[in-house]
Formats: C-alpha cells, sequence, structure tokens
C-alpha cells in the first residue's frame, strides 16, 4: 500500500472484520500473494490494495459488501485477471479491497432437458464448456483465453469471441443472474426462463458493467445442442472486400452454419510464425489476407458439410474471391489453423508495442473501415504495422498497429493517443463501437466520455448514483 494512504479508524475496523468473514486460508496481505491480481495482462496497469480476499458463497460475499459500503472502502472484483483493458486493476491509491471469486468455482445445476446450466462466476470458461459436452450439450462461448478466464469476468465485459456471429455475446447466453447489489442486498434472479415479461430485465444492468454496480455471483446460462460435425477452411482471399462477399455467399448456401469466419492477414501470420514456437504456416504460397472459416452440423459425419464446403469455396474461386484455400481433413489440422489466429494477441506482446482497438462497425463496412482508418494513422506513423484480424462474421477487428521493425517502443507509444482519435473517429462516422468485445476498463474510460453521448452518459452516471451511492464499486473503472 502507497505510504501517503492510511485507512481512518472506521475503515481499519471493518478491514479486520472483513478478515473474520472467510476462512483464514481466504484472506491474504501478503505483498508476494497480492502482487499477480495487481497488474493486467498486458502490463498496462499497475494498481495497490490494502486486502485480497476470496470468499466461498454469495453470502459471504453479501457480507464482505455490505462491511465494505458502511465504512467507504473500495470494492475491485476480479475473476481470472485476463482483461484487456485494465477493468479488473485496483488503482494506485492503495485504498481498495480485492475480491477475488476464484473460489467460487461450481457448477449448480445442469437441466439438459431445459437446455440450461447455473454456474458460479469462479468457473473457468473451459471446464463450463467441459461440463457442458459432457450432458451432451454446447456452451458456445469461446475465446483464447477460455483455460483461465473466467465466468464472472466473462459476463461482467460481455466478453464475444469466436462464435459470436452464430450464438451471439455473453449476454445473450445469459438467462438469469445472482447478483450481490454494494449494499449487500441479493439479487436472485436465477430463472431459466426463455420467456419473462415481469417488467425491467434488470440482469441486462450487470452484464457488461465491468463490477461498476455489483458482483456477479452466478448465472443461468444458455446451452445449444452440441455440434456432432464440423469443416473448417483456411482460404486466401483476394482483398477484405472479398471476405465480406463470401461471408454473406456462405451464410446463404449453408442455412446459416457458418460458427466461425475470422480475418487473418499476412502481417498476422509472420508476427506468429516469428515469435510463437511449433506454428505452421498453412499455406506454401503469400497471400496478402487470408480468413478462417468452420461450419458445423448436427449429424455426425456429415458427408454433405464437405461437399457444401467444396461447393461454396469452388464457386468463390471461380469468381475470383477466393485465390486458394485448404480444407482440413482431421481435428488435428484444423487445430494447427486455430494455433495461428488464438496467438495472435501472445505474439504481439513478445514482438514489442502496440496500439489497440476492439472495434466493431457494421459487416458491410468492414472494408471501407479497414482501409480508411488504416491511411488515418499512417498519416500519424508511417511506418507502422497493421495487423488488424479477427471476428469479420460480427463486424468486430481486433486492429492493432505494432511499432515498426526496429523502432523505439516507447517512442511510438507516444502516439497512441493520437492515433487511437484517428481510428476512433473513423469508427464512429460509420455509426461504430470503440468497444466490441473488451469493455472499457481504464483503458479507454476516457474515449467513451469522449465519444458518447451526453443523454447516454448521464443515464450512466444516474444509475450508478443509484445502485451504488458510496461509489465503492470498482471506482475508475467504465465511468
Amino acid at each position: 500500500m502507497p505510504q501517503d494512504y492510511a485507512p481512518d479508524a472506521l475503515q481499519q475496523a471493518a478491514l479486520e472484520t472483513l478478515k473474520t468473514v472467510v476462512a483464514d486460508r481466504d484472506w491474504s496481505t501478503d505483498q508476494d500473494v497480492l502482487d499477480p491480481h495487481l497488474s493486467d495482462w498486458r502490463g498496462l496497469f499497475k494498481g495497490q490494495a490494502q486486502l485480497l480476499l476470496r470468499p466461498r458463497s454469495t453470502a459471504e460475499v453479501a457480507q464482505i459488501l455490505k462491511i465494505c459500503n458502511d465504512a467507504k472502502l473500495p470494492v475491485v472484483p476480479q475473476g481470472g485477471n485476463t482483461g484487456q483493458c485494465g477493468g479488473q486493476t485496483p488503482s494506485q491509491t492503495g485504498n481498495a479491497v480485492l475480491l477475488s471469486l476464484a473460489n467460487m468455482n461450481q457448477v449448480r445445476s445442469l437441466e439438459a432437458d431445459n437446455f440450461t446450466m447455473t454456474a458460479e462466476a469462479g468457473c473457468i470458461l473451459s471446464d463450463l464448456q467441459d461440463a457442458a459436452q459432457n450432458a451432451d450439450r454446447y456452451f458456445p462461448l469461446s475465446l483464447a483465453a477460455e483455460g483461465s478466464c473466467m465466468l464472472g469476468g466473462n459476463l461482467s465485459t460481455n466478453a464475444g469471441g469466436t462464435n459470436v456471429l452464430k450464438y451471439g455475446n455473453a449476454r445473450e447466453l445469459v438467462l438469469g443472474l445472482e447478483v450481490v447489489l454494494p449494499d449487500g442486498e441479493i439479487i436472485d434472479g436465477l430463472r431459466g426462463l426463455r420467456k419473462d415479461n415481469t417488467g425491467y430485465d434488470l440482469k441486462q444492468l450487470f452484464l457488461g458493467a465491468e463490477g461498476t454496480l455489483g458482483v456477479i455471483t452466478a448465472a443461468v446460462l444458455k446451452l445449444h445442442p452440441r455440434p456432432r460435425d464440423i469443416r473448417a477452411a483456411y482460404c486466401a482471399i483476394r482483398d477484405v472486400d472479398a471476405a465480406v462477399e463470401l461471408l454473406t455467399r456462405a451464410r446463404d448456401a449453408s442455412g446459416d452454419r457458418v460458427e466461425t469466419f475470422e480475418l487473418v492477414p499476412r502481417t498476422l501470420v509472420d508476427l506468429v510464425l516469428e515469435t510463437i514456437p511449433d506454428c505452421q504456416d498453412p499455406m506454401s504460397s503469400r497471400h496478402e489476407q487470408h480468413v478462417l472459416l468452420e461450419l458445423i452440423s448436427a449429424r455426425p459425419d456429415d458427408a454433405s458439410l464437405d461437399q457444401l464446403m467444396e461447393d461454396i469455396l469452388g464457386q468463390a474461386m471461380e469468381d475470383g474471391l477466393v485465390l486458394d484455400a485448404v480444407i482440413c481433413q482431421n481435428e488435428a489440422q484444423r487445430q494447427n489453423l486455430w494455433k495461428i489466429r488464438e496467438n495472435a494477441a501472445e505474439a504481439q506482446k513478445v514482438e514489442g508495442a502496440s496500439v489497440k482497438h476492439d472495434i466493431s462497425v457494421p459487416v458491410s463496412r468492414i472494408a471501407e473501415f479497414y482501409s480508411r482508418a488504416h491511411r488515418a494513422a499512417l498519416e500519424i506513423e508511417p511506418n507502422l504495422r497493421l495487423i488488424g484480424f479477427g471476428h469479420v462474421g460480427d463486424g468486430n477487428l481486433h486492429y492493432n498497429m505494432q511499432q515498426p521493425k526496429g523502432a523505439d517502443g516507447d517512442a511510438f507509444l507516444a502516439k497512441k493517443t493520437a492515433i487511437n482519435r484517428a481510428v476512433h473517429d473513423v469508427v464512429v462516422e460509420m455509426n461504430g463501437s470503440i468497444s466490441a468485445e473488451h469493455g472499457i476498463g481504464r483503458l479507454k474510460r476516457d474515449e467513451l466520455a469522449h465519444y458518447k453521448s451526453p443523454v447516454e452518459l448521464k443515464l450512466m452516471h444516474q444509475l450508478k448514483r443509484a445502485i451504488d451511492p458510496n461509489g465503492i464499486m470498482n471506482p475508475g473503472v467504465l465511468l
């Protein structure tokens, strides 16, 4: 804790009381224990906290928040600490209580016939995928950090990932929530209903709120029939415009069986091959743009998928949209393709400084955005490397700028604000969003204030004051 911060008498008493709410092994003030929780994965933010708590039940969370609210102690909820925008990182003030949900990691129930699963906020995403599969069901939320990210963080940031095209963002996979409010009251909304018109849909207030209104402790998740067969193809395409046309054709021709449609530029392929071991170039010839396309079927060993993929790509090649293609023959080949895409963030981290944008625009305007924003950024740094990849199927690009080869990283990052503004101006002109799936956190708080309309900001602040009048929930994040 910073030397210039000292809790007042009420807060000091509250800190001692908080230690009695959880078991002895579930709290710590040891700096070595706290340190892994005090910085984000990208290394953009480093904060301080005076106490780490790991509750094991909703009742314990409720007690913790009531005590903190009465003493006006800030609370920072945290899951797997994989967030990209610093929303899970406490500030440098050092007065926060860090609330880890990692011990609340139980699947409370799974109703296969209702296609629902009720799970706690500390469940790791891949474990939830496995639990659904073991019940012959499918939980489609999927992202690169799924082996360590936790459900609470996924819901608090309204996570997206690679399957949004078919199944929607996290908020579309939630039927009910259990939430602890700042004063310790509990909203028990764990109802697995597809239809419920009894007033305001309160759960939507907390999905995407980044822990600023309360703590999500459990959720009823929507499950789907498990796909029995999948076909993946890696396609070299003429340009980004061709990607959008190929997507439209694939959705039409397949009866909307496209689960994944990812843009993978040559710049990303080269970067991954240079920095990540055991990755292979899927193609022998070089092309500037590629897409990773997947079709799914509810039938096992569905031979019609092979023919469907061949028909789609064959016609696209005849029309000049697709220049070359590799269709996976087995799961091992498919996983090799995904290695390129899933190591994108790690490769950029290894390579050096980057300015990242998690944007969305209408799918029909992806190609226009891609070129316009690039031109705008080049006016600020003519030698930057554009690594624009991601979920073309839902209009979301991770439109990232890597420092020039051999350049000084700090000098490049000094241009970050100007690059952000250039890219985001284009996004907003196209009626897009400056945050598609990573949230706002601390990173984009000023950008949100700049681009959000006054009436929307006013309503957000009014909601914050109404639900969290003492301002204890994740202060400095989002607003």
